[in-house]
């Protein structure tokens, strides 16, 4: 092929090959990402061509071995072209000659960039994975060091009752756990094979679908020819789980910033910053930044949404600036979830600081509530001496406060109901916690509980993800063999 010739590539040829709109149109530098996918999926293809009789056992070598090469010389070294496909085969009908060609047949771009890109997203998504249980590893750690640390717990950020760190942090792991389940579904969703599809309409040709999905590690392939080569909902699924997981995440860095305000938290300085002029600062910026990326990671999903919303079946050159959207929220969410693990792993919480602002603001007001209704009042009835206490009171009002508004109320003395002892335990933060011990509750034996729960359904998220890779791993393994045979000689 001429210089000319190769600058064109192989699609265009002398018809729409020049004009400012190429380089408009052109996806060859972002398409850096999927240059390994893109040589995975060829190499695949290119393998069942050969075990179907559709491309000679010779040309299917050739064409093999020209992809090494591609691959060995990286995306830097592609001829010019419209995208990482076209230059990739540009590249390999260089080396072997017009029947280079020949790898593309029975096949589209169309169901070969939707093969791509699933290929790398579920690389992605399992690193997601693997990031969200590490942070979960870190808020179990912490929560476990914390058990007995008493803390104010806050609704509408006013206190609110008691708690403890441990129960706090437990919180977030929950949520997180739910983020971790969310992405393990995108990716079995995202783990369908689209190759075969061809443009739309499928292919004459006599091809094995299910043997390249096996090649390639996909779980199975997508039915319909149609859907296969123009669906785009696993990314929507994807960058959707991704948004919502950097929802927690700035959930968390939020309450943080917070709580380093209070000084009911003490950030590493690895995660912390100071002040250009203000040198006593200590600054939680990387936490802000966490709270950022989630308007980062809800942009990428509602420009994805945006992008796909009015598209027609069945493929579309919009869906070209789908798939950015989907590489820069996993690259920022992942990102993200690493540095609060960190910031969660090496962060002091100070028990005496946190312990004598658990009973600001009458936190304990529902525990004597509880042991007035536990004595047989109605609860709503409680509620109301307890207000009126609160209302007489300025902070946690005493015995006599309370019982004068028990006279107020219930034209009876509170100690009527409930010992002076148990109301003194009520008032006491660290008895509240003690005493809330139903399930999920911040008492240390209901947080023991939870952590064990927790603990092993980590344990079983690492499982599956170690079964995902696995399965990754030995398909590779399986496609290396069967290239290595042909091109052995």
């Amino acid at each position: 092929m001429s210089e000319e010739g190769a600058d064109e590539g192989v699609v265009r040829r002398d018809r729409f090959s020049g004009g400012p709109a190429r380089a408009f149109m052109s996806s060859l530098a972002a398409d850096e990402r999927i240059f390994a996918a893109d040589v995975a999926v060829d190499r695949a293809h290119v393998v069942m061509l050969d075990e179907r009789g559709i491309v000679e056992s010779d040309v299917a070598a050739e064409i093999l071995a020209a992809l090494d090469a591609v691959e060995s010389e990286g995306h830097a070294a592609l001829p010019a072209g419209e995208d990482v496909h076209e230059a990739i085969e540009t590249a390999v009908v260089e080396r072997v000659g017009p029947d280079g060609g020949k790898m593309h047949t029975a096949r589209s771009r169309n169901d070969e960039v939707a093969t791509c890109i699933r290929h790398r997203l579920r690389e992605d998504l399992l690193s997601a994975v693997e990031a969200t249980l590490a942070l979960r590893e870190s808020l179990l750690a912490a929560a476990e060091a914390e058990v007995e640390t008493v803390m104010p717990g806050y609704t509408h950020l006013q206190p609110a009752q008691p708690t403890t760190v441990a129960h706090y942090l437990l919180s977030y792991e929950a949520a997180v756990a739910r983020d971790t389940a969310r992405l393990l579904d995108a990716y079995d969703r995202t783990n369908q094979s689209p190759l075969g599809a061809a443009a739309f309409a499928g292919t004459p040709f006599d091809v094995d679908r299910e043997r390249t999905a096996e090649l390639l590690g996909f779980d199975g392939v997508l039915r319909n020819s149609m859907d296969a080569s123009s669906a785009r909902d696993f990314l929507i699924e994807s960058v959707s789980a991704l948004a919502t997981h950097a929802t927690t995440l700035s959930g968390l860095a939020e309450d943080v910033v917070i709580f380093a305000n209070k000084g009911f938290v003490e950030l590493s300085d690895d995660y912390s910053s100071t002040s250009s002029i203000m040198p006593q600062k200590v600054n939680p910026d990387t936490l802000e930044l966490v709270r950022a990326t989630a308007g980062d990671a809800a942009s990428g999903l509602s420009g994805l949404l945006t992008t796909l919303k009015g598209l027609p079946r069945a493929y579309n050159r919009d869906l070209q600036r789908a798939t950015p959207h989907a590489w820069e929220t996993v690259d920022a969410v992942s990102e993200a979830t690493a540095v609060v693990a960190g910031a969660v792993s090496s962060a002091d919480w100070p028990a005496e600081t946190l312990e004598s602002a658990a009973g600001d603001g009458f936190s304990t007001a529902t525990g004597v509530a509880d042991a007035l209704a536990m004595a047989g009042l109605p609860f709503r009835t409680a509620h109301e001496v307890v207000a009126a206490a609160a209302e007489r009171a300025d902070g946690t009002p005493d015995l006599a406060t309370l019982d004068a508004s028990a006279d107020e109320v219930l034209d009876a003395s509170l100690f009527e109901y409930v010992s002076r002892a148990d109301v003194q335990r009520a008032l006491d933060p660290v008895h509240s916690v003690e005493s809330r011990d139903s399930p999920g509750g911040p008492a240390p034996a209901a947080v023991a509980a939870q952590l064990d729960e927790a603990g092993a359904d980590v344990d079983a998220d690492r499982t599956t993800l170690a079964d995902r890779r696995e399965a990754l791993d030995s398909a590779a393994e399986r496609l290396a063999t069967e290239v290595e045979v042909r091109t052995r000689d």
